[in-house]
């Protein structure tokens, strides 16, 4: 599918000209702040803080040299074989992804209309490096996609075949250390209607040198929908999901651990996007992004 249906906006923005789009296609037969607001005595808000209380056995160590690499694969124009079309918008997406992660301390690269082999390679190389100075890893890959698939320029990709390369027993130098994936594409063709609504401590086995880690530990996958469904790109405003996740990161990115962010970040675009169509199918429908989490720790990005 396609992350593109360009046929939805932020909730109210009718502008009939940038309407919303899905990345997928509907004929795929040919391819497989813990901050609250209170108003003081003359009526302006200011934020008021929450203590919170970090335990560091709990939380991933980010005292490194490096925040770590993101990648940022921006997949725009597509071979005419696969039937998919231009992912207007994705540009906006890329470029507010680049400025977010490198504001979070992040070495950013983006690499754009990349085909499956050259996914393959981008990933695999960087899987090969050394990461021992870095805290963390990120990759992010806007483009079509379909249940489990992400389209390079030239046809599909397992998602999983891309994030493999990191698992714990192929890429050493990120062992125990969190691997992000953002992925901003469609996982089916299913269209949601949406529904009126009112408004343990550390034992001595922790520290034996010699414990096991699983192979599949300590990843995170951000999906910009839930399986099943299309996910929304806005032409002049790029995706919903990744505009969400940039406005979050940017307002409290430094300040609450990466699942309040994210459980955020599903909020603002519950709540806040429907798509707008001159296409009545397409019209008013939602999005609920989707967070699948191993890792081990809490994730706070370092100040």
């Amino acid at each position: 599918m396609a992350d593109d249906r360009d046929h939805a906006g932020e909730l109210g923005a009718g502008d009939s000209a940038s309407a919303d789009v899905v990345d997928a296609r509907p004929d795929r037969s040919s391819f497989v702040s813990s901050v609250f607001r209170k108003k003081n005595k003359n009526g302006s808000t200011r934020s008021v803080r929450i203590p919170r209380d970090r335990v560091p056995t709990y939380q991933y160590n980010m005292n490194f040299e490096k925040v770590g690499k993101c990648i940022i694969i921006n997949n725009k124009n597509f071979d005419k074989v696969t039937g998919m079309c231009v992912r207007n918008g994705t540009d906006k997406d890329a470029e507010a992804l680049f400025k977010c992660f490198r504001s979070l301390g992040f070495d950013v690269t983006v690499y754009n209309d990349c085909s499956c082999a050259k996914m393959q390679d981008l990933l695999k190389r960087a899987s090969e490096e050394d990461h021992s100075n870095s805290a963390c890893f990120a990759c992010i890959l806007l483009s079509h996609g379909e249940e489990n698939l992400i389209y390079g320029k030239d046809g599909v990709t397992p998602i999983k075949e891309l994030t493999a390369h990191f698992r714990g027993d192929r890429c050493k130098t990120l062992l125990e250390k969190p691997k992000l994936f953002f992925i901003q594409a469609c996982r089916g063709t299913e269209l949601d209607d949406g529904i009126q609504a009112d408004s343990g401590p550390i034992n001595d086995t922790d520290a034996n040198p010699r414990h096991k880690i699983p192979v599949e530990a300590d990843f995170l996958f951000a999906y910009s929908t839930v399986p099943g469904y299309y996910s929304w790109r806005n032409p002049g405003k790029g995706s919903w999901f990744v505009q969400a996740l940039c406005s979050i990161l940017d307002e409290h990115g430094k300040d609450l651990e990466i699942m309040q962010i994210l459980t955020r970040v599903n909020d603002r675009v519950a709540r806040h996007f429907e798509s707008q169509s001159e296409d009545p199918r397409f019209n008013e429908k939602k999005q609920i992004p989707c967070v699948v989490s191993m890792l081990t720790k809490e994730l706070y990005f370092p100040k």
